[in-house]
């Protein structure tokens, strides 16, 4: 390591941070939650030097850490980033303070919202400021790790202590089905994280190795697969199969978290049984750590696998369905969570789409004429669009859906606990603030031009048409159906005759109006100057396409 460790820095803050606020003793709510916003926007601050300092003409890694641990097995503590990795540590550090401060209402007589009308069901809230916050700390820290670690050993437990954190935030703080939202969430990613443990000793075993940059060199020439087949040889498997099995326990942790349909049923009942808050996190954060686990670990190191055609064709398919169904889902549903809990999915499935399109064919093939050479040049620009779009999606949708959510806790706690679709109606006409930025929120993530949510989506399909123009094409149905279920929001609760129950019904407070000016400026910023992350992130594109010799 040489310099200042600021990567280190980074996510270490946020762990001692939470362990200093989880041993406050009782009658210190309030330090508790000085103390948290104190360490989170520390560590914001560090992102933003850290972006400062980025050089965004360099796709190779930066910053980068690195020092033997556990030499005999591999082990090194390894960490860096690169255009990727740094936006997923400011998209973190800013949608961390952004859910702590939507925090206050959990504690300041808000617990009844927390967990129904039923006196019985309360939770002294209060009385676990403390744990609370804390668990927000040890969360952030696993994100940052989980997205700067390029060891598997050190990945992998930032992976597992963001899960932690999460289920506790929900079976201790979510509505009246938090126990089983919170047991289903916890059996789905934990399977999946098993999954890909036992997929990753197997690699271990075969190689000896834990490093993704080396992996990934091993799994574009070939050896990985040859290694495994040679050190394992499971059933008389040969070299393909075996590879493939090990590929598929990755895949399926990957998957879960995203998540990538079939895998999503665990989503829609822990977000809409998660606090507003912590909703915001698992939607804002954490589900982008299996779209930067396709990226980062499994497009490179098996991508052979991946360029299978009866593979890339069946995840192309799951990618469709997921942008599709999910769409359908949504429109569906009458509660407000989850109508965003499954357009989340939707969202996150324009990713998954990108990633499978760029994982295309195309690799390894010499032009022997100037036409084939402009055919490749052509295509390896539109697998950039593509990957382009897929790390600006990755941002916009954490930025947007959490913001989503905490106009849904705003009308949640204005409603006394209401939060359905036909409770509400003509809210427009006592609260035109609230109707107007929520507005602008809705249409962000509906993909409205001059919005930050617009030029993801258009460089994805801009990549996308050209290598999969079936999956395209099929995929724009997502695209026209939530416009109908978001301007089925916008019309049935803020529109129409206002319901004489919410003549009083408050407008955003001064307060509030501060905490959402910050992402909703963030949605015009990047709407109109995208170039401000294009120019971060573009030469870690081009570099992936590179490396994967597309």
């Amino acid at each position: 390591m040489s310099g200042f460790p600021i990567i280190t820095s980074i996510t270490l803050l946020p762990l001692i941070g939470g362990l200093i606020v989880v041993g406050l003793g009782e009658g210190q709510q309030g330090l508790a939650r000085k103390l948290a916003l104190g360490f989170s926007f520390t560590s914001l601050a560090l992102a933003i030097g850290l972006w400062r300092q980025f050089d965004g003409t360099s796709g190779e890694l930066q910053f980068k850490e690195q020092a033997n641990w556990i030499p005999s097995l591999g082990v090194q503590y390894f960490v860096g980033v690169d255009g990727l990795g740094l936006l997923m540590v400011l998209l973190t550090s800013i949608v961390v303070p952004l859910a702590l401060l939507a925090s206050g209402s959990l504690f300041v007589g808000g617990a009844d919202l927390l967990v129904g009308q039923d006196a019985q069901q309360r939770v002294p809230a209060k009385d676990r400021s403390n744990l609370y916050h804390a668990l927000v700390l040890f969360l952030q820290a696993g994100l940052f790790g989980t997205f700067t670690a390029l060891n598997f050993f050190h990945w992998f437990i930032f992976w597992e202590l963001s899960l932690i954190p999460a289920f506790f935030l929900v079976r201790l703080w979510g509505g009246p089905q938090r126990a089983p939202a919170a047991t289903q969430f916890f059996i789905y990613t934990m399977v999946g994280s098993v999954a890909m443990l036992l997929a990753f000793l197997a690699i271990f075993v075969a190689t000896g190795k834990f490093d993704f940059i080396e992996l990934a060199e091993l799994g574009r020439s070939g050896t990985l697969a040859s290694a495994l087949a040679a050190k394992l040889g499971w059933y008389d498997l040969n070299t393909g199969p075996l590879a493939l099995v090990i590929f598929t326990g990755v895949l399926l942790g990957f998957a879960v978290k995203v998540p990538l349909m079939p895998f999503h049923t665990w989503l829609p009942a822990t977000y809409a049984e998660a606090p507003t808050p912590v909703t915001m996190l698992l939607t804002g954060v954490m589900s982008k750590m299996g779209v930067y686990g396709f990226i980062r670990v499994l497009l490179p190191i098996f991508v052979t696998q991946m360029q299978m055609p009866k593979v890339l064709a069946t995840l192309q398919c799951l990618a469709v369905i997921t942008i599709v169904f999910s769409a359908c889902a949504a429109f569906a549903q009458r509660d407000l969570k989850r109508i965003l809990a499954y357009s989340s999915i939707n969202h996150l499935g324009y990713c998954l789409l990108g990633i499978f399109a760029v994982a295309g064919s195309g690799t390894g093939i010499l032009p022997v004429s100037g036409e084939q050479a402009g055919s490749l040049s052509h295509l390896a620009t539109e697998k950039s669009a593509a990957l382009n779009g897929v790390f600006l999606q990755m941002f916009n949708h954490g930025l947007t859906a959490a913001t989503l959510f905490m106009f849904v806790g705003f009308l949640e706690q204005r409603g006394g606990g209401l939060r359905g679709l036909n409770d509400f109606g003509g809210v427009r006409k006592v609260a035109p603030v609230f109707c107007g930025l929520m507005g602008i929120a809705l249409f962000s993530s509906l993909g409205l031009p001059g919005l930050n949510g617009f030029v993801g989506e258009f460089l994805i399909f801009k990549g996308v048409f050209p290598l999969a123009p079936w999956a395209a094409a099929l995929s724009v149905l997502g695209l026209l159906v939530t416009a109908i279920f978001i301007l089925t929001i916008l019309q049935r609760v803020f529109n129409g005759p206002l319901n004489e129950k919410w003549s009083k019904l408050p407008d955003l407070t001064l307060g509030e109006r501060a905490l959402v000016a910050i992402p909703i400026a963030l949605m015009f910023v990047l709407g109109l100057l995208p170039q401000l992350f294009l120019g971060v992130v573009n030469s870690t594109a081009v570099r992936m396409v590179e490396q994967l010799k597309f």
